[in-house]
């Protein structure tokens, strides 16, 4: 009886663990989809207005930034559940 509460307990860590993978990795597959996007925009609209490109780009730079951020504290908030 205790050793299958044991077993229980082992196997719902374990898939807590795995899910707090996941997650991480999804947040990071996210993060490269929005920046993918982020630069697929930026390559067109310098395309369009080649007068522009600096003001694009800084706004690129910073946007994919900020995308970063977010994707890094998911990835870091799961790698905490995980080691915990």
């Amino acid at each position: 009886m205790l050793a299958m509460v044991i077993l229980q307990a082992v196997a719902g860590a374990a898939l807590g663990k795995a899910g707090a993978a996941f997650a991480a990795a999804l947040a990071a597959f996210v993060a490269g989809y929005g920046i993918a996007k982020i630069g697929k925009s930026a390559v067109e609209s310098i395309a369009r207005q080649p007068e522009a490109a600096g003001n694009i780009r800084t706004t690129t730079i910073i946007v994919a930034g900020m995308i970063e951020g977010a994707s890094l504290l998911g990835v870091i908030t799961c790698l905490l559940a995980i080691l915990r």
